[in-house]
């Protein structure tokens, strides 16, 4: 079985096309996930809606608990780290992991960061190898082939590689150095841009993105396939 966590990270609760305001980065998570299910029915998933229910955001308490040995740690530390651990486990018990989130200013939305900052763990997600000052960080979630599927939406155009707004956006830059970091690179991106222009340029948008994830999950359902496990034609 294949294990999905999805994360919404959008501050709006609604879906697009269905909810006055609706969120387009939650249509395309839905859209995912909904698929995915419909044809792996016994594969499992993990939702988390960060857009409405943020992870805390780290604090000198916080630092100094993750950056102390586990052995050493006194009660404070542990009930301190203990939302961490838990967003932690999730993730490390993910094959997929599915990231909605909308562009807001440039980049990730605060709620969307503070997960980031949860989970990028000393000991946990990453070890540090003091023998190694030149390179000392090791990606502990390397040790197994997971992958991300980044799901964005975008109020304007060309903020895709190689557009003329590209540069200016530090939503995906960002989501993918960190994730490596840890150990996630197998990444997927799909996008949804236009929804300031509206009209056909927005549903053309969206009607792309529909069919780029629906060959996305054809694609990692293949790929994720038990080995030894027929395919049908």
């Amino acid at each position: 079985m294949t294990h999905i966590l999805q994360l919404d990270a959008s501050a709006r609760p609604g879906l697009a096309g269905t909810d006055v305001h609706g969120s387009h980065s939650r249509f395309l998570s839905q859209r995912f996930v909904s698929r995915w299910l419909a044809q792996r029915k016994h594969d499992t998933l993990c939702y988390r809606d960060i857009g409405q229910q943020p992870p805390s955001i780290i604090n000198h308490d916080w630092i100094a608990a993750s950056f102390t040995p586990d052995e050493n740690r006194e009660p404070w530390m542990q009930e301190t780290l203990a939302e961490s651990e838990e967003l932690v486990a999730e993730l490390i018990a993910a094959d997929v992991l599915v990231i909605a989130a909308p562009l807001y200013n440039f980049g990730m939305p605060a709620a969307l960061k503070a997960w980031i900052d949860q989970i990028v763990r000393p000991g946990r997600t990453i070890e540090v190898d003091d023998s190694n000052p030149l390179d000392p960080y090791v990606a502990k979630l390397a040790d197994r082939p997971r992958h991300a599927v980044i799901l964005s939406a975008r109020g304007g155009v060309g903020f895709g590689v190689g557009g003329e707004m590209a540069h200016m956006n530090h939503l995906e830059p960002n989501l993918i150095t960190a994730l490596g970091f840890i150990g996630i690179t197998r990444v997927h991106q799909i996008a949804i841009e236009g929804q300031e222009a509206g009209g056909d340029v927005l549903a053309q948008s969206v009607a792309q993105a529909t069919r780029q994830i629906d060959a996305l999950v054809t694609e990692l359902q293949r790929a994720l396939q038990p080995v030894g496990t027929l395919q049908s034609a």
